[in-house]
């Protein structure tokens, strides 16, 4: 975590084949092995005119959320950014987006 309280991050990761990106304050690598946590999500004010559907689902669905505990294996990229952007879920088919194969549960199959 940074000492910096202006940092700011722009994650994108994938999660049940759509793809999030949020931006947030903090991130780091979890004592839990294979996740990325992260902290203190931030989101466009509710004063503007406009508000974006997919944004309101995330300011949603984070709401309360102090921490988040993503696998690596579903971060797509992180970016150090001046300032956040709009928070926004697109779906991940047609992209050029592949999540890393992983054998099926119960899946004991020898070849």
């Amino acid at each position: 975590m940074s000492d910096n309280p202006r940092q700011m991050f722009r994650v994108l990761f994938l999660n049940q084949g759509q793809v999030y990106e949020v931006y947030a304050r903090a991130i780091f690598q979890s004592d839990l092995y294979g996740f990325v946590e992260i902290e203190d999500y931030v989101f466009g004010s509710r004063s503007q005119l406009v508000v974006d559907p997919t944004e309101d689902r995330l300011r949603n669905e984070f709401e309360g959320v102090q921490r988040s505990f993503i696998p690596m294996h579903a971060i797509i990229r992180i970016d150090e950014v001046e300032k956040e952007g709009i928070a926004k879920i697109t779906d991940s088919k047609g992209g050029n987006v592949t999540p890393f194969p992983l054998p099926m549960p119960g899946d004991r199959s020898r070849t």
